[in-house]
């Protein structure tokens, strides 16, 4: 369910250069592995990122839902992969848990994205001020 106020950055799967790279390793039989890895990729995992969460819907046949506030997001590290088509993201949480985002297309202006809309929220929830029920002043 989408708020009022959440705009889509990006709706939808992974990366189309990834199951084409992996398409031609299964040619050899140490790339199979990976080819069945991209083709099930490309077939169930879709990504939803707006400016207060990420969706991720995964797993076999889709039925895997992960959905992360972007206030819970304490770090983000990426990695580019595909000659820097494409590229793994994981978002690390306040609570220590990770969340991998494999095959993300341009991850380099996702991240950016995120990072921008996550210093936001930051900004407007800075709860280090309050002590106890009053404010310092």
């Amino acid at each position: 369910m989408i708020n009022i106020n959440e705009e889509t950055f990006y709706e939808g799967g992974p990366a189309k250069s990834d199951l084409i790279i992996n398409l031609f390793a299964g040619l050899t039989l140490l790339g199979l592995p990976f080819t069945f890895a991209a083709i099930v990729r490309a077939l169930w995992l879709r990504y939803k990122i707006s400016n207060k969460r990420i969706s991720i819907d995964g797993g076999w046949f889709g039925k895997n839902k992960t959905q992360v506030s972007l206030s819970n997001i304490e770090e983000i590290r990426s990695i580019p992969r595909g000659f820097g088509s494409y590229g793994d993201m994981v978002l690390i949480l306040n609570d220590g848990s990770k969340v991998e985002m494999k095959s993300l297309p341009l991850f380099r202006e996702k991240q950016k994205f995120i990072e921008e809309n996550m210093v936001k929220r930051s900004q407007t929830l800075n709860l280090k001020d309050v002590e106890g029920f009053a404010t310092k002043s």
